[in-house]
């Protein structure tokens, strides 16, 4: 067809969009879906589905909830020690929120009730080793292994005694950075040794070397984000709610750490699974290229 003045008319797809193609959105997105499939990310969301991430971390942090608080208060009366002043550090709180926590842990607890708090540690070592299992694709072992979720109760008391005893002096030698460090080795030592322990020696201890790290990494910058949050946090709850304020405050840094702990051991395994995919390929190029 001719336009009025001569010219030929613009054909519609090149009066509609400038000359470029009509088909290239639907190819970028082939492109992109192309790149994404088989790719590191694509695993990593993945194994976060395989968790079922939204209600790992919250059952974890209600489980934590449940345990850690009356774990600190025996801990505080096993060790004469106050821990509780501990856990004020670990959230970073100012001398008012500090002050709110440690009333918080004042009343004695009943020796009788140390079999109880020790159940529920249990059952969080069995979370723990249920959401690793699933991030590295292991079975299932379950409650066979409750010595092995009793161990690991014990050397978290310990830990907890330790990371309380020597904090402070660290600190005050070395300053910040230097208690930063020991903080951040001593927390991927924890979780590496507590990976390796509750997958029951499945997979050698270098392939959980990246989960450790990513994990103290992640728990760093938790602390970080605790020492700016939860200071005023705690104060307006306890203000508004009472003691049941706190506890909302609490459960929400506890569910952070679940978050932390399935992060870290996600990223872990996908590390892992890329540097296996890799070695793989250019082991096949090798034998490609000798025959």
């Amino acid at each position: 067809m001719t336009a009025p003045d001569g010219m030929d008319a613009p054909s519609p797809a090149r009066r509609d969009n400038g000359g470029s193609s009509p088909l290239r959105g639907p190819t970028l997105v082939r492109a992109v879906r192309g790149r994404f499939e088989g790719s590191s990310a694509q695993i990593f969301f993945r194994r976060l589905g395989a968790l079922d991430f939204a209600d790992a971390i919250i059952l974890f942090g209600a489980s934590l909830l449940l345990s850690v608080l009356p774990f600190v208060i025996l801990l505080s009366s096993l060790a004469n020690h106050l821990i509780d002043t501990d856990l004020s550090r670990h959230l970073g709180l100012n001398t008012k929120g500090a002050r709110i926590i440690i009333q918080l842990f004042r009343s004695a607890p009943r020796h009788s009730a140390a079999a109880i708090v020790i159940a529920l540690i249990v059952a969080v070592a069995n979370s723990l080793q249920v959401i690793y299992e699933r991030a590295f694709g292991q079975p299932h072992r379950g409650w066979r292994d409750v010595f092995r979720f009793i161990t690991w109760a014990a050397v978290l008391f310990g830990v907890l005694v330790a990371d309380s005893v020597i904090s402070r002096p660290v600190r005050a030698a070395g300053g910040p950075v230097a208690g930063g460090l020991v903080t951040f080795a001593g927390t991927a030592a924890f979780f590496w040794w507590t990976m390796y322990f509750l997958l029951a020696r499945r997979l050698p201890g270098r392939r959980l070397i990246p989960a450790a790290i990513l994990t103290a990494l992640f728990w760093a910058g938790l602390e970080v984000f605790a020492s700016v949050y939860f200071s005023s946090e705690i104060v307006s709850d306890s203000s508004l709610y009472g003691t049941i304020g706190v506890v909302f405050s609490l459960l929400t840094w506890f569910i952070a750490i679940g978050a932390v702990i399935v992060l870290g051991a996600v990223g872990g395994a996908t590390w892992d699974r890329r540097k296996d995919k890799a070695a793989r390929g250019h082991q096949d190029r090798i034998i490609r290229s000798q025959g």
